[in-house]
């Protein structure tokens, strides 16, 4: 059992946990992720890795309700324990000094991008982020990216903060005027893709990071695999990062909903027994 030490609310379908699991946290990377399952009779759901200290022995969640169990673990509490943590897993993302460093989160994908910012910033680049919302209510981890970053642009979809629009405004905007080595984009499927498309004609590196529907997480089971280039991958051992130029957006996409009935229906027996 792995007791939950904090959760805090950032709206009313996404939360944080930050749990003490002292192995974990001790040999976390950027870009890894852990498979949790909370309880006896829960699925296992791979959640990427928010942040993580090996001082305090705790990593980090960010969590958002798209289902049944992840609705069930909002309930959890600071002091509640889950039933396992396993990881780890997942390749780390490659850290190196290369320049400028553009990083683009969307929506629940801000929090695990913040690991490499950190890792990238602390090896000695120049950072730029832009982290993009619905709306002002919902920001949140705008002072840790202040922090790390030496540019941050926010954006939000109705204008209640920062700039108005899509992320990818201010993307063309940064890469048509400046000199940018690396852009790392993790958000929804379609914000990656818009991403990588953007990049796409200045030739600049996109690293995505994918979270693909997954069973065992060691690859054995080839749910979560995905077509890159001319390979065929698993999100899982081969990733998450990605090269996000020749990830096949639209094959991944139409996979993502092949258990959408099913999810609905577990959904709503689960609200009306509560």
């Amino acid at each position: 059992m792995f007791k939950i030490i904090r959760k805090e609310i950032f709206s009313p379908v996404t939360y944080m946990w930050e749990i003490e699991v002292p192995d974990i946290a001790s040999s976390s990377k950027p870009g890894q992720f852990v498979i949790v399952h909370h309880n006896e009779k829960s699925e296992r759901v791979p959640l990427t890795i928010a942040d993580f200290d090996a001082e305090r022995g705790t990593i980090t969640l960010v969590i958002q309700v798209v289902g049944k169990t992840s609705k069930e673990m909002m309930s959890y509490e600071a002091g509640d324990s889950i039933l396992d943590v396993a990881g780890p897993l997942g390749e780390a993302s490659h850290i190196d000094k290369i320049g400028t460093v553009l990083f683009v989160g969307g929506g629940l994908g801000v929090a695990p991008i913040y690991p490499q910012l950190r890792a990238f910033k602390e090896k000695g680049n120049h950072t730029i982020s832009i982290v993009g919302f619905r709306s002002k209510e919902i920001v949140f981890w705008e002072e840790r990216f202040r922090y790390f970053s030496d540019e941050l642009i926010i954006t939000t979809d109705d204008g209640s903060y920062g700039e108005k629009g899509l992320v990818t405004e201010p993307l063309k905007r940064l890469i048509s005027h400046g000199v940018v080595n690396l852009v790392v984009a993790i958000g929804p499927l379609v914000m990656m893709r818009a991403c990588a498309e953007v990049t796409r004609p200045f030739g600049i590196k996109t690293i995505v990071s994918l979270n693909p529907i997954m069973v065992d997480g060691t690859g054995m089971c080839g749910s979560c695999r995905v077509s890159v280039g001319n390979e065929v991958k698993f999100a899982c051992i081969d990733g998450p990062d990605m090269d996000g130029h020749i990830v096949n957006f639209d094959e991944l996409l139409v996979r993502q909903k092949r258990f959408d009935k099913y999810e609905k229906i577990a959904l709503k027996r689960f609200e009306s027994s509560q």
